[in-house]
């Protein structure tokens, strides 16, 4: 996965379906039956040269009232529609589940985030024009 620069692999063959997900830290997977087959036993990630930053860690030391909007893919990350365009959202705006705040593009297709929480942005933490990973924190909101 480190070669390849891949964060998620996903594989079914026969019936066997298995996931691997980089930083994934110390959690214990399971690989998912298909088509009635058994589950194989749990199966542990090897342990990674060095530790991921915890990003619970950074959270908590914040404050523990800010929730953070993370990406639901990988691509890259966009504040606003073209360059022309203002952003959608910045440090100390008002957003609602439905509001945009983002566009990532993966695979030439242009994905509007919508922030999924009530609260005031707090933090920017993505960069413009920069890829993010599936998971990656890219707002922190009050």
């Amino acid at each position: 996965m480190r070669k390849n620069d891949l964060s998620v692999f996903e594989m079914e063959k026969d019936g066997f379906k298995l996931k691997l997900q980089k930083g994934a830290g110390e959690q214990t997977m399971f690989a998912q039956p298909v088509n009635g087959l058994p589950a194989m036993a749990p199966v542990a990630p090897p342990a990674a040269s060095a530790p991921a930053p915890a990003p619970a860690a950074s959270a908590a030391e914040k404050g523990a009232s800010l929730r953070e909007i993370v990406s639901p893919m990988v691509g890259t990350f966009y504040r606003a529609a073209s360059p022309e365009s203002p952003p959608f959202i910045d440090v100390g705006k008002e957003v609602t589940e439905e509001t945009v705040v983002c566009i990532i593009e993966a695979m030439k297709v242009m994905n509007e985030i919508k922030a999924e929480t009530k609260g005031v942005i707090a933090e920017i933490v993505a960069e413009g024009g920069k890829p993010v990973q599936f998971g990656q924190v890219l707002f922190r909101v009050r």
